[in-house]
């Protein structure tokens, strides 16, 4: 990755760090689980209204942690919004391939949204990383708790 490119990445996750998009617990929220890293502390709770198509109507968060955590949660409450459960988690399916796979290219994704992962592609960074991992996935971990009825998640 060029200089220009990693700086623009780091651009876009402090931004999201410092001003996240979607900090709040909306109204009629009928899905949430509470996530929890306990190697830095970092935690975030998803708040999800499904309608009754089985869509994503609204997704929201809050919580405190690093700037990767929260970056990503705000970033994942941009794109999840409009989706189904089963698009939800293909997308969090790839996500965490672009945070741990070495090679893996948007080619390979599951999800059709090839945008989504496009905007996402900023946090591919924490690869290198391994312990930074956790901060990315922490609130996709606790988005699919939510989706699977559970009241929490851990990094763990």
């Amino acid at each position: 990755m060029d200089d220009l490119l990693r700086d623009l990445y780091q651009e876009v996750i402090l931004d999201h760090g410092k001003h996240p998009r979607n900090l709040r617990h909306p109204e009629g929220a009928n899905r949430q689980a509470r996530g929890y890293n306990p190697l830095c502390g970092d935690q975030v709770t998803i708040y999800l209204v499904e309608d009754e198509d089985g869509r994503i109507a609204d997704v929201a968060f809050e919580g405190k942690g690093c700037a990767i955590s929260m970056a990503s949660a705000s970033m994942m409450t941009e794109v999840l919004r409009g989706k189904t459960e089963a698009e939800a988690r293909r997308l969090f399916d790839d996500f965490h391939r672009l945070c741990t796979e070495d090679g893996f290219t948007l080619d390979q994704a599951y999800a059709e949204d090839r945008e989504a992962l496009e905007r996402l592609q900023v946090l591919s960074g924490v690869r290198a990383f391994p312990v930074r991992v956790k901060c990315a996935t922490l609130a996709w971990h606790a988005m699919t708790a939510a989706l699977d009825g559970e009241g929490q998640a851990t990094t763990e």
